[in-house]
C-alpha cells in the first residue's frame, strides 16, 4: 500500500460551515465536536457552522476551532477507511493537529493550548499596528532580500521599531511575510521592482511568524513547560526546521515554541517527502491551501482533500 501523509491546515483555511457536513452525517465527528465543547466551555459548533465570520476568524477562537474540524475529520477518516499516516504534517497551527493524530498530544490539552496560544498571539501586537503580505511569483532569496532593504531603509530613518520578514516559505513562488503595517506596507509597494508578480495584503488579525511575536512565545514557553508529551507514533515534520522527528519526545516543546516567532519552512518540508518514498498526501480539514502548495511543489504526489461526506467518498475509491 502506498506511504501517505496526513497534512492539517493552519489559520486562513476556516470559513463559516466548515465540519458541518461530517459532523451531521458521521458520529465520530459529532462525538470529537461535543468533547471540544466541553474541554474550552463555548459553543465551538455554532461559531463553526453559523459564525457570524467576525467572531470566527479572530485567532483566540480560528485556532480550537480549526484543529477540531481537523481532528473530526480525522476520525471519520479512520472509522471509513483503513488509512493510516507513515507521516504528519501541520502548517503553523495545524502543528498541533498532526501532534494530535501522532498521538503526542491528546486532544482535550491540546485545544486548550491552541486556544492560550492564539491569544497570546492576538494579544503580542496592537491590533493595527502588525499586518502580512502574499509575495507571489517570487524566489525565498528574493523576499528575504526585500524584507532585509525595506527594515533597513525605516532603520536608517531611525524607526528601528519597523521591521518586515518572511513567515511562511510556502513554495510554489509563494512567501508570505509579516511584520509592522508601514513595513509590510512598503514590502508590497516595492515588490515590483524586484520582479515579484504580486503582492497582496492579508485579512489577518496580526503578524504571525515574525520576531514581534516573541511576546507569544515567551507565554508559550512558560505554559507548554508544564505539559507532557508521549512519544510519537507516527513521525511528524516540524515547521521551524523542517525535520523529521519520530519517537522521542524531547524536542517537541522546544519546537513548538520556537515555531511562534520563526518562518514555517513549509517548501523544504515538502520535500522531505521524496526521500520517504510518499505517494499520497490528503489534506485533513478545512480548505484546499496544502495540496494546492504540494502539487507544485512535488508532482510525485497524489492529493487528495477530506472535509466533506463527499471527500470521504473519492477516498475510499483509492
Amino acid at each position: 500500500m502506498a506511504k501517505k501523509i496526513f497534512l492539517f491546515p493552519g489559520q486562513g483555511s476556516q470559513y463559516v460551515g466548515m465540519g458541518k457536513d461530517l459532523h451531521d452525517n458521521f458520529s465520530k465527528a459529532r462525538l470529537v465536536f461535543e468533547e471540544a465543547e466541553d474541554a474550552l466551555k463555548i459553543k465551538l459548533r455554532k461559531l463553526c457552522f453559523e459564525g457570524p465570520e467576525s467572531d470566527l476568524k479572530l485567532t483566540a477562537n480560528t485556532q480550537p476551532a480549526l484543529l477540531t474540524v481537523s481532528v473530526a475529520a480525522y476520525h471519520v477518516l479512520r472509522a471509513e477507511t483503513d488509512f493510516k499516516p507513515s507521516l504528519v504534517a501541520g502548517h503553523s497551527l495545524g502543528e498541533y493537529s498532526a501532534l494530535v493524530i501522532a498521538e503526542a498530544l491528546p486532544f482535550s490539552k491540546a485545544l486548550q493550548l491552541v486556544r492560550v496560544r492564539g491569544q497570546a498571539m492576538q494579544s503580542a501586537v496592537p491590533v493595527g499596528k502588525g499586518a502580512m503580505a502574499a509575495l507571489l511569483g517570487v524566489e525565498a532569496k528574493v523576499a528575504q532580500e526585500l524584507c532585509e532593504e525595506v527594515t533597513q531603509k525605516f532603520y536608517k530613518e531611525d524607526k528601528k521599531e519597523e521591521i518586515v520578514s518572511p513567515a511562511n516559505f510556502n513554495g510554489a513562488g509563494q512567501v508570505v511575510v509579516a511584520g509592522t503595517k508601514d513595513a509590510v506596507q512598503l514590502c508590497v509597494e516595492m515588490a515590483p521592482q524586484k520582479g515579484i508578480k504580486r503582492a497582496l495584503l492579508l485579512e489577518v488579525s496580526a503578524p504571525f511568524h515574525c520576531s514581534l511575536m516573541e511576546p507569544a512565545a515567551q507565554k508559550m514557553a512558560e505554559i507548554l513547560e508544564m505539559v507532557s508529551f508521549s512519544p510519537l507514533k507516527v513521525p511528524y515534520i516540524a515547521n521551524v526546521d523542517a525535520q523529521i522527528y519520530s519517537g522521542d519526545n524531547e524536542p517537541i516543546r522546544d519546537l513548538l515554541v520556537r515555531q511562534i516567532p520563526n518562518p514555517v519552512r513549509w517548501e523544504e518540508s515538502m520535500q522531505q517527502l521524496s526521500k520517504y518514498e510518499m505517494r499520497l498526501a490528503i489534506e485533513i480539514g478545512p480548505g484546499k491551501v496544502l495540496t494546492g502548495l504540494l502539487r507544485r511543489i512535488n508532482k510525485d504526489v497524489k492529493t487528495f482533500n477530506l472535509q466533506t461526506s463527499e471527500d470521504i467518498k473519492n477516498v475510499i475509491k483509492q
